[in-house]
């Protein structure tokens, strides 16, 4: 029976041997939003936990609007322009409104990028847009130290500055964070690389809390909401999609109340429960925008470890249309090879900061300590394959069958969506419970 994963701007179609016992896990129905530009009116106009945006902008001077970069499917084309109609109504002059796209340590986005990105060519025409830029000091105002693990916090001062603070995103899993969205469009999203080469360093990274899913004692979350309260009152126009990138939900109010709102809104559809652990797991890396680089690939294959069964089959499709990902990411994947995981491990453990996008290989060691991970992409280089640090196959079909001969086994997981969907073991859940 053929399945389909998510790859690229398209599917990848796959089938699995007609004896396989096959568990599909993806997101029950989502409710779509049928009249979306109402929604977010009403969003607007009817906010959480402060007033609307138009009162807001009545008595600032400037505003910012920080914006995902492009590896995320927000839909700014929808909210933007009535974002910034609003502001200017209420007497704050375009020159006076910034997008700040917030890459974190993500490169730039540029040209055609942009435009994709915002959606929207009227918004370009009106206001400013800009890239953030984590590696520009002078870009950088110093607002504080974290309390509880001493992280020097410093964020684009185009957005401290700005009298009237919003920040926009996609609420989903986040392998790290828990969830994405919120606060966590500020930090990283806006942060200078000190703050985020140490909120990224190895002893946050293997803190077991720091995980899909999971607020509770997470160390990088619990930064964030301290970084949120150092700047004041900051605001956030947050949104669910469906699997078709269709909009499912959308608030707009204060940074928390709205984050909130929308994690509780997009947990059931996202979190998944599964009676058992698979010996052959499937998924995918979401397809595009997040597959464009084996740098975000990595959420995919830790997304679906908790169902990986020990020395089990992690099969993962992404097409990886630009390679690896950064320079920094290649290096990191270097010495992984070169070291293997527990030297390279005990070796980034000594540092207090951690070196750019080194942080992604130290996240790729923890489904590999599971199980044996294989890799589809028809955009790795020839002279990149050995840097994944997994088995590349050629086939997703020949890896399907050759993992269920293997183990004997004909239980199959596929996860078409990849990240966007995090399945859970029963057993682990009632043991949290």
């Amino acid at each position: 029976m053929p399945y389909r994963l998510n790859y690229g701007r398209g599917h990848l179609e796959i089938s699995v041997p007609s004896e396989c016992i096959v568990t599909e896990i993806r997101k029950p129905a989502m409710p779509v939003l049928q009249d979306a530009d109402g929604a977010i009116a009403e969003a607007l106009d009817t906010p959480r936990g402060c007033e609307s945006l138009t009162q807001l902008a009545g008595k600032a001077t400037s505003a910012c609007i920080a914006i995902c970069d492009i590896t995320r499917p927000v839909p700014n084309g929808l909210f933007l322009q009535p974002m910034i109609r609003r502001i200017m109504a209420a007497g704050i002059d375009a020159s006076n409104i910034t997008v700040l796209v917030a890459t974190g340590l993500h490169r730039p986005n540029l040209g055609d990028e942009l435009e994709e990105l915002l959606g929207d060519a009227w918004v370009r025409q009106n206001v400013q847009v800009v890239n953030h830029e984590a590696r520009d000091d002078q870009q950088h105002v110093h607002v504080g130290t974290t309390r509880k693990r001493s992280t020097v916090v410093r964020l684009d001062r185009r957005f401290v500055e700005a009298d009237l603070k919003i920040v926009t995103g996609l609420v989903e899993p986040h392998f790290m964070a828990g969830y994405s969205g919120g606060r966590k469009v500020i930090a990283p999203g806006l942060a200078h690389q000190e703050t985020i080469t140490t909120f990224h360093n190895h002893r946050f990274m293997s803190d077991p809390a720091a995980r899909n899913c999971n607020f509770d004692q997470n160390p990088l979350h619990e930064d964030q909401l301290e970084i949120l309260q150092m700047l004041g009152d900051v605001y956030a126009l947050n949104t669910v999609i469906d699997e078709q990138r269709r909009l499912s939900f959308v608030n707009f109010g204060e940074c928390l109340q709205s984050h909130a709102g929308a994690v509780q809104f997009v947990q059931p559809f996202c979190e998944i429960v599964v009676p058992r652990r698979f010996k052959t797991v499937v998924t995918s890396a979401a397809g595009y925008p997040l597959d464009k680089t084996y740098y975000q690939t990595i959420k995919g294959m830790v997304a679906a470890m908790n169902i990986l069964a020990p020395g089990g089959d992690l099969i993962i499709a992404s097409q990886c249309s630009e390679g690896m990902g950064s320079p920094e990411f290649v290096n990191s994947q270097k010495q992984l090879l070169e070291m293997r995981a527990d030297a390279f491990l005990n070796h980034i453990a000594q540092q207090s900061h951690a070196d750019i996008d080194q942080w992604q290989t130290q996240m790729q060691t923890k489904p590999m300590s599971i199980g044996r991970v294989r890799l589809y992409s028809d955009g790795i280089p020839d002279q990149h394959r050995a840097l994944t640090c997994v088995d590349v196959v050629s086939s997703v079909d020949d890896a399907i069958a050759e993992s269920v001969q293997r183990h004997q086994d004909r239980h199959v997981a596929i996860i078409p969506e990849g990240p966007y969907v995090v399945p859970f073991c029963e057993q682990d859940v009632m043991a949290h419970t």
